[in-house]
């Protein structure tokens, strides 16, 4: 009885891994998380409103892991309304399964759950993870998600004696607290009925607008990790008297220049060493916004461990409107050539310079009004194409062949004059394609854009319109390796990508509220092998809706 019981366990054990075999790697560690979204009253700038709580935070906690580690994290929606948790700036090899928007996921309907299972394959560095879904990121439920290297794979900097988290963030106030609703609930109304959207009404440091207290010891060097999680304002951060060595961008390692202030543009992330060497005191950590006509703060304190002197002012001032400043400080974000990243070979053995272009897509900023139900309604897009989320995920379309979701000659490689449009963009491109795309800022606000699945090289800022005499002027050598990038006002930026990463991927605006009104494509990175080698199979978990329901 005992051998067959013993059989039994065993087949059970093998015909579990097989069924995940498929989306993770037996040899690598698992990590297993729960996320339990609920809503909670709070009020960060003292006006109560309803906001998302993870696990019962404001923000939610951090996920921790090593590089290759395989993750399941398992999102239990007790909210109301259908909600995807998407995972900023982690590359998910080979599962685009697993991105949490709506191009390649059926929501997490309310009171359900559901499992994302990927691997933290080669990368390390510092991201972020949010609500993908609507504008549920204004009412919270976003941490920071942070991957370590493993012990064999070395640093270019002496190891740090701890690291300190922080999530920087505008914040919008809910107009009519009586309600007790959330920010996201106005917001979506407002942009719904055509309203504009609105300044947000201050800054917060992990959810809070001061008073966070980051502890350390005397002469130790920490490492300090900034995401920010804001939906519209470009920020500056910076530590008074202290400096600031950058040495990791978004995963790569980054020559270590030293800087008094750093812009950390909506939706990046950025890590920087800072060395304890001041008197023994409390210091003011600020954070402010860039680019915006009234300048919001947020503070936070550096405290020495033994100090019993309180942080004083005047706090450390920070650049405001300065946009060639802010310019000349990206240009200065270089690749290190002889550091590793997540694997023990040097970066700058991949030489992206002397790769052969073999696509080239323009994306111009578009904003216009149409009528929608009597209401003149602001959308934006991307070529005059303004993006419609169809009902049945892009994904599950593409994997069923299930017609007339999309069609990929709705996409457009230029801007292109004339009214706007309404439909679902997407790119056809080949896999191990090298694309240069250039995001083309005719507005005179700042933008930033970010890629799902991949890291591209930032080649070139400048000013007013690109053309092709702009090529010669590319950073071709050790230009900064990252997935979110900000476009200037009236400026241009390239990048460069490699399409390694097979399957239907997200290029969107990180600015919000142009993402949710139309200001997003998808790239469908794709050959004709199905193979694992490729591509993970569709998960044994997967949801269904719209036309892929019955399949």
């Amino acid at each position: 009885m005992m051998e067959h019981l013993a059989l039994l366990s065993l087949f059970l054990g093998i015909l579990a891994l097989s069924n995940i075999a498929e989306e993770v790697y037996a040899d690598s560690p698992y990590k297993y998380f729960d996320l339990n979204l609920t809503y909670g009253i709070i009020s960060p700038l003292g006006v109560r409103q309803r906001g998302i709580l993870i696990n019962g935070q404001f923000p939610g906690p951090t996920i921790d892991c090593d590089t290759n580690d395989n993750i399941f994290i398992t999102v239990h929606n007790n909210l109301d309304e259908p909600i995807l948790i998407t995972w900023n700036g982690v590359w998910l090899r080979k599962m685009s399964w697993q991105d949490g928007v709506l191009g390649t996921n059926c929501p997490i309907q309310p009171y359900s759950n559901w499992t994302y299972r990927f691997q933290a394959k080669d990368e390390i560095g510092s991201y972020m993870y949010f609500l993908s879904t609507a504008m549920h990121r204004a009412d919270g439920g976003f941490g920071a998600f942070n991957i370590h290297r493993r012990p064999v794979i070395s640093l270019p900097y002496p190891v740090p004696v701890g690291e300190f988290t922080l999530l920087v963030g505008d914040w919008y106030n809910e107009k009519r607290p009586q309600y007790i609703n959330g920010a996201a609930f106005m917001l979506k109304h407002k942009l719904d009925y055509g309203y504009g959207m609105p300044m947000p009404d201050g800054l917060l440091i992990n959810g809070k607008p001061s008073k966070t207290i980051f502890s350390g010891k005397t002469k130790k060097t920490y490492l300090v990790r900034v995401s920010n999680v804001g939906i519209m304002t470009s920020i500056n951060i910076r530590i008074q008297g202290h400096k600031l060595k950058l040495v990791e961008v978004e995963g790569s390692h980054v020559l270590q220049e030293t800087y008094d202030s750093l812009d950390v543009h909506v939706g990046q992330s950025l890590a920087f060493l800072v060395t304890l060497n001041g008197p023994v005191k409390d210091y003011y950590i600020v954070a402010s916004t860039r680019f915006t006509k009234k300048t919001l703060k947020a503070s936070a304190i550096l405290h020495y461990k033994g100090s019993k002197v309180k942080a004083s002012g005047p706090l450390p001032v920070g650049p405001t409107y300065q946009v060639h400043w802010s310019m000349k400080q990206a240009r200065s974000f270089r690749w290190n050539l002889t550091a590793n990243a997540a694997r023990p070979n040097p970066q700058g053995t991949f030489r992206y310079g002397g790769i052969k272009i073999t696509k080239t897509i323009i994306m111009g900023n578009s904003a216009q009004k149409l009528k929608e139900k009597f209401i003149d309604k602001l959308y934006y897009g991307v070529n005059n194409v303004s993006y419609v989320n169809p009902t049945t995920p892009l994904k599950l379309a593409d994997y069923y062949n299930i017609p007339r979701v999309f069609n990929l000659k709705t996409s457009r490689n230029k801007p292109t004059p004339g009214p706007m449009i309404r439909g679902t963009a997407v790119y056809g491109l080949e896999l191990h394609d090298f694309a240069e795309i250039i995001f083309q800022n005719d507005e005179s606000t700042i933008q930033s854009w970010h890629l799902d699945g991949h890291n591209f090289f930032v080649v070139g800022f400048g000013a007013n319109k690109w053309s092709p005499q702009m090529r010669s002027k590319y950073n071709m050598v050790d230009a900064v390796w990252r997935s979110t990038v900000q476009v200037y006002p009236n400026a241009w930026t390239a990048i460069l990508v490699s399409l390694d990463n097979k399957g239907m991927w997200n290029l969107r605006s990180t600015i919000w509220h142009r993402q949710y009104l139309g200001q997003q494509v998808y790239l469908r990175v794709w050959n004709n092998e199905r193979s694992i080698r490729t591509e993970n199979e569709i998960p044994s978990n997967v949801l269904k809706c719209g036309k892929a329901t019955n399949y």
